[in-house]
Parts: C-alpha cells; sequence; structure tokens
C-alpha cells in the first residue's frame, strides 16, 4: 500500500511561484510512474505534468515552460515547480503513482492564483 500527500499549495498573485511536494510512503517507489494532475472548479482533472521511473518528463502545453516536475527516489518524493503562475492555474492539484497494476493518488493540494 501506498500513500501519497501533497503540500504546498497556497495562494500567490499572477507571476509568482510555487513549489508542490508529493511525499510517498511504502516500498519500490523508484519504479513507478508518477504524475501531477489539477481540477479547477467545474472542470474535469486533467494531466499537468508526469514523470518516468527513469526520469523522463512531459508537460501539458498549458504549462510548458513554467512547469518544471523533478523526483528524488532517496526522498520518495516527487515535485512540481510552478513558475509565471497565472488565474488559470488555479486548481486541486493531485498527486498520483502507478506501477504495474497499483495506482495511488493523493488527496490534493489547493493553488489559488489571484489578483
Amino acid at each position: 500500500q501506498v500513500q501519497l500527500v501533497e503540500s504546498g499549495g497556497g495562494l500567490v498573485q499572477p507571476g509568482g511561484s510555487l513549489r508542490l511536494s508529493c511525499a510517498a510512503s511504502g516500498s519500490m517507489f523508484s519504479m513507478y510512474a508518477m504524475g501531477w494532475y489539477r481540477q479547477a472548479p467545474g472542470k474535469q482533472r486533467e494531466l499537468v505534468a508526469s514523470i518516468t521511473s527513469r526520469g523522463t518528463t512531459t508537460y501539458a502545453d498549458s504549462v510548458k515552460g513554467r512547469f518544471i516536475m523533478s523526483r528524488d527516489n532517496a526522498k520518495k518524493t516527487v515535485y512540481l515547480q510552478m513558475n509565471s503562475l497565472k488565474p488559470e492555474d488555479t486548481a486541486v492539484y493531485y498527486c498520483r503513482g502507478s506501477y504495474s497494476v497499483m495506482d495511488y493518488w493523493g488527496k490534493g493540494t489547493l493553488v489559488t492564483v489571484f489578483s
């Protein structure tokens, strides 16, 4: 069983930065593909960024050049560095970990970008 706990959300003005963290419990973290998703009010959950077990990252077009995802296997943690934030980035951000048939989600952290 793996538990994922997100942190780092909060209030920020447009143009600002935040770094989200997702800490995992359990074993075999380094084998997991990890993803950051977000869900804005009234919208479907969408993939923001992902990272493979080998460290290859992909990003949604809407965040390319602004967000950076990374992982630290020794700390069993993934990060999402969010720069140049926009009001449309406001959402609950969720962490997801997947390996084979196993699939886990965190409970989310709220990011609010306001002026």
